[in-house]
């Protein structure tokens, strides 16, 4: 007698469903290097909550022009690059740095972030 009922529920349900797929999902990524100056690359350091930074090492070439980016994943954290004069905290986590100096350095966290605070050291080198 009111099976048409069962198929306007039906009906309802399939159309909020594919209204939900299409109005909530995620923006596509951008490719943020793109909208850079010429001549510029974007190194991006990563940190987590679990006190590391997403690599051990990060290389460069000695002269080239690079925004340097700091992406916190999780937690509160900073970068410091300290015989480069470079630190990445608070509103500043980013910074366009020319690499004129070559050899190896020390980057370790810039914020006190928590018990693995001391060990959240990477290595940057300059070739």
């Amino acid at each position: 007698m009111h099976k048409w009922i069962m198929f306007v529920v039906f009906a309802a349900a399939c159309v909020l469903g594919v209204v939900l797929l299409t109005t909530q999902l995620p923006d596509k990524p951008v490719d943020e290097a793109a909208s850079l100056p010429p001549g510029e690359s974007l190194l991006k350091v990563e940190a987590s909550q679990d006190f590391v930074f997403d690599q051990k090492e990060y290389h460069v070439k000695k002269g080239d022009k690079v925004k340097l980016e700091l992406v916190n994943k999780s937690g509160l954290h900073g970068l410091a690059i300290p015989d480069l004069g470079i630190e990445l905290k608070g509103d500043k986590l980013s910074q366009e740095v020319t690499f004129d100096k070559a050899g190896t350095f020390e980057m370790h966290c810039a914020v006190m972030c928590g018990v693995g605070h001391a060990d959240m050291k990477s290595v940057l080198i300059v070739e």
